[in-house]
């Protein structure tokens, strides 16, 4: 089989293509061929070497931790009438996604709607359920001026659209004219570029900030968030987590949440993915794909992200065993 592997921390061009044997299902486990896997921000900051004190990962590693397919084989203790059914796992930023097999454990299997494709699935298997966490933490109030950062990624397009739905005014911000296009498409009253100096100042005031892009933007971000909001600190693609002490936002009576309200133990993992593959199913929001790339380019995809050209979701399409649908 083919794989993409991480051969060394460093640069994207240090994801290279080879030939691996293919691989066993052991006791309790399920072999899929993978027909299509998630490429996520972290997975290319973890490959740059960055927070190695957060991911034990070392070279060489498959990344690739979560993606969609069909059941190829089962081992011991393992329903067989998994076998041929389309599938998504999630397992971890260096979970073996980046694979046309990957082994994971039956437990961790989830069925994927018929009226679904794959690559759609794909799209929300990641972000869907950090969104349903944050907005079940965070509820969404009609009527509440919720600013949305770095709303044309992944999680952002679709806290958009479920934002919108709640009833609430929504401001996206982002970067650049496609990607505020785009934000506007999905629902956003106002589209702001973030790279602008002074951003903030038509704004006003707002009652929820959800942050997926930290740095200096999110730290403008809770300078208008008004006293009695709340604040999501989840985002880094800016290079760290918005710089904002607990005693400052306590001071002002914000709510202040960060990524670790975001690690949700494994059980609850399952069920928010579940209700992510259902809501795209029943197309309550809908997943943007930017780009896919064939595996072998996975280095590309990869500097796609960090050069920040990608709206919504960059994809590795695989396709092992059947097309992809």
């Amino acid at each position: 089989m083919r794989i993409v592997e991480a051969v060394r921390f460093g640069e994207p061009d240090v994801l290279v293509a080879r030939e691996a044997a293919d691989l066993a299902a052991g006791p309790g486990e399920a072999v899929v061929g993978v027909a299509v896997a998630d490429v996520i921000y972290v997975e290319t900051q973890i490959r740059s070497g960055w927070g190695r004190e957060f991911f034990t990962v070392e070279p060489p590693y498959v990344p690739g931790g979560a993606f969609t397919g069909h059941v190829l084989s089962v081992g011991a203790g393992v329903d067989p009438a998994w076998v041929g059914r389309r599938v998504a796992a999630r397992t971890n930023a260096a979970g073996g996604g980046y694979a046309e097999q990957a082994v994971v454990a039956a437990d961790a299997l989830i069925a994927v709607q018929e009226e679904l494709g794959l690559p759609e699935a794909t799209a929300v298997l990641t972000d869907g359920p950090t969104a349903l966490g944050l907005l079940d933490a965070l509820p969404v109030r009609p009527g509440e001026r919720v600013l949305i950062l770095a709303a044309a990624g992944g999680m952002g397009t679709l806290l958009v659209q479920l934002a919108h739905a709640a009833g609430a005014h929504v401001i996206g911000a982002a970067r650049g004219k496609a990607k505020l296009d785009l934000v506007r498409e999905l629902g956003a009253d106002a589209a702001v570029d973030y790279s602008l100096p002074d951003w903030t100042d038509p704004l006003g005031t707002v009652d929820l900030v959800l942050d997926g892009a930290g740095g200096s933007v999110g730290r403008a971000a809770f300078a208008i968030t008004a006293p009695g909001g709340r604040f999501s600190a989840h985002g880094a693609p800016s290079g760290g987590f918005a710089p904002i002490e607990a005693a400052e936002a306590e001071a002002r009576g914000v709510t202040l949440r960060g990524i670790a309200d975001l690690q949700f133990p494994p059980e609850v993992v399952r069920q928010l993915a579940e209700r992510a593959l259902a809501g795209a199913a029943a197309g309550r929001f809908r997943p943007v794909i930017g780009r896919m790339f064939p595996l072998e380019r996975a280095a590309q995809a990869h500097a796609a992200i960090e050069a920040r050209e990608v709206l919504g979701k960059a994809l590795l399409e695989i396709r092992p065993a059947a097309t992809v649908h």
